[in-house]
């Protein structure tokens, strides 16, 4: 793009954006926020007491992301020429010298950074044969981190447990033991389907390996016979016990024909993953340094792994193009933050936030001075502002830093904290985190699937949100004043109890790392 645009003044912006209005998802009625006059002329700074501008800001940074740039041909590179890209594959090995690439050629000090995969894991030819009383195909995925079945397969009766709760296992009896277990799930079409998806799903491995079954099949929460991977292993480990998931409506077919014929289904699953030793992996990390406070660092990551039935278009490749998009943004503009801005790009994300976890692990030593950690994680959806991770405390200076881009309603913001994406080992360390809350539009029927392709991004609305992730890193790293503290041991304890996250980490199985000291700030 030329430099020229630079200096643009936030009068001639609609030159850049008007050819690019006709997709975008504008809620109904709202006005085109890029119009120079919906965008806040106010003076207001990036804090309330310092001089520096974050409105002079997002009227260089605007120009720039609106305009022409490479990152609609860099996510096209990464999505339809590299592919799904899974931890510890060759394609996730292409994944990074991409991404070490793509910073470069934006003018970005780019290294990687070195962590030790426990495992690696691929999917073999999974197949279920229905052998008696009735045969008909059934399509279906391995989840992901599932241990291979034995040599030969799994022959056994299905046993139908309803929705896994105590009352579905007592109503289907006692004969669990080698048996394979079939579980349902209701659509999903929300984001708190999706939480559940996750949160259900440990007690009933628990109750199922207790139990003596041999597999569990998982009936999928899509339609039209679209497969996904899903994956109940959230700690980088072989899961205890094989697991499928089901196309929605075989494995409904199948629930019918086993209420029809009970105890009378048998089945043979053959599952043959293959399963590897540890391996070396790598996070991609750029960096613009601080003129004032360089030592100080706000972080702006996404992850760049992601499952391989699709090309990881919408989760998360996206956003990895966001990253690099921003990074390339803010320096075009001439414009040096008072604190480190760094852009990381984590692999290991899908298999229980790996990559992040042993991040923060490696810089244990300066995270008193990680003033920040922005992530985006949700597709194209709009952006409605943040999740503060529990910090109300923060709020005012995030709503000061946004406020140049008031008109988008990307200011509201809720103090929700979970599990579920690469802020999740930051907050737990006490780290301000800020996590994109945004709307679900196509990415949760498109979730870990084999539609999850380019074609599904709006890069209009990418373009919008990568204006966001830059002006919030640049505004957090510009502040005179810190955006929040780390928060101590016994303020996290607080904090974690006070949201419900802790019993997010007992029923995911970190609680024990947490009260121990092993993940999260040390008691």
């Amino acid at each position: 793009m030329p430099r020229r645009a630079i200096f643009l003044t936030s009068m001639l912006l609609c030159i850049f954006i008007s050819p690019l209005t006709a997709s975008a998802q504008l809620p109904p009625g709202q006005k085109d926020p890029l119009n120079p006059a919906q965008v806040s002329k106010s003076s207001t700074a990036c804090s309330v007491s310092d001089t520096s501008s974050c409105t002079q800001a997002a009227a260089k940074i605007l120009p720039i992301v609106m305009g022409p740039s490479p990152m609609e041909e860099n996510l096209r590179r990464l999505t339809d020429e590299i592919g799904g890209r899974v931890t510890g594959t060759p394609q996730m090995a292409m994944a990074i010298e991409w991404g070490v690439a793509a910073f470069r050629a934006a003018g970005i000090d780019v290294h990687t950074e070195k962590y030790t995969l426990p495992v690696t894991w691929s999917e073999g030819d999974t197949s279920l044969e229905l052998l008696a009383p009735v045969k008909f195909a059934v399509r279906l995925k391995s989840e992901g981190w599932s241990p291979a079945a034995p040599a030969g397969g799994i022959e056994a009766s299905i046993v139908d447990v309803g929705y896994g709760t105590d009352d579905d296992f007592a109503k289907s009896g006692t004969a669990f033991k080698g048996a394979i277990l079939l579980v349902h799930t209701d659509l999903g079409t929300t984001w708190a389907d999706l939480f559940n998806e996750y949160m259900r799903p440990p007690m009933i491995i628990d109750r199922a390996v207790r139990e003596g079954a041999a597999a569990i099949l998982w009936i999928g929460a899509r339609e039209r016979l679209l497969l996904y991977r899903h994956t109940n292993s959230l700690a980088g480990e072989i899961d205890k016990i094989p697991q499928a998931l089901l196309a929605r409506e075989d494995g409904l077919r199948l629930a019918r024909t086993v209420a029809a014929y009970p105890r009378k289904v048998r089945v043979r699953l053959d599952m043959p993953n293959k399963i590897g030793g540890p391996i070396e992996q790598q996070n991609v990390v750029g960096e613009i340094h601080g003129y004032e406070k360089p030592d100080e660092i706000v972080i702006l990551g996404a992850h760049l792994d992601s499952w391989e039935l699709g090309t990881g278009a919408l989760d998360n490749g996206c956003n990895s193009a966001l990253v690099i998009e921003a990074a390339r943004a803010i320096k075009a503009t001439g414009l040096l933050p008072r604190r480190t801005i760094r852009f990381v790009l984590f692999s290991g994300e899908e298999q229980g936030t790996i990559g992040s976890f042993e991040y923060v692990k490696a810089h244990r030593a300066e995270l008193d001075k990680i003033r920040a950690m922005i992530t985006y994680d949700s597709g194209i959806g709009r952006v409605t502002g943040y999740s503060l991770g529990g910090r109300r405390d923060i709020e005012a200076g995030v709503r000061e830093v946004l406020k140049p881009l008031e008109s988008w309603g990307a200011n509201t913001h809720t103090y929700d904290a979970s599990f579920g994406t690469d802020n999740f080992d930051f907050m737990l360390e006490g780290v301000p985190t800020l996590v994109a809350n945004q709307e679900e539009a196509n990415y949760l029927p498109n979730y870990h699937a084999a539609s999850d392709t380019l074609d599904k991004v709006d890069m209009r609305e990418l373009k919008l949100h990568t204006a966001l992730a830059a002006l919030t890193a640049w505004g957090i790293a510009d502040r005179t004043e810190p955006l929040g503290k780390r928060l101590s041991r016994a303020e996290l304890d607080i904090l974690v109890k006070e949201t419900g996250l802790d019993q997010q980490l007992k029923l995911l199985g970190y609680w024990s790392a947490w009260q121990g000291g092993t993940r999260g700030r040390k008691p």
